[in-house]
């Protein structure tokens, strides 16, 4: 798989933001990392923002199914179970490791 098809992002474009509701009714502004399939399922890396636009401290992500609905409305919703979890966060770290080494190539 090219890196970009893993990376929605073209490397000369703006980082692309979005705002999510959590599940307390805040918001957070996140950075779109990649959009990437595990099986028959989509899903989105996204990177939180503090308030002051800065990423925010460690190495949190935030993952969760993706889809667009017919009108091409995108839609995140909650990975359901602890082992579609884990298949998620290995094969984003896979995504990571080969963008990485794409990188110092």
């Amino acid at each position: 798989m090219a890196k970009d098809d893993v990376f929605p992002v073209d490397e000369n474009d703006d980082d692309v933001v979005v705002t999510i509701e959590m599940d307390d009714g805040s918001e957070v502004t996140c950075e779109i990392l990649t959009i990437f399939d595990v099986g028959e399922q989509d899903y989105i890396a996204l990177l939180p923002y503090e308030e002051d636009g800065k990423p925010v401290d460690g190495d949190t992500v935030y993952i969760y199914r993706y889809h667009e609905d017919e009108n091409g409305t995108p839609a995140l919703e909650n990975i359901q179970t602890d082992e579609e979890y884990e298949a998620v966060e290995e094969r984003f770290d896979e995504l990571q490791d080969e963008a990485y080494f794409d990188e110092t190539e």
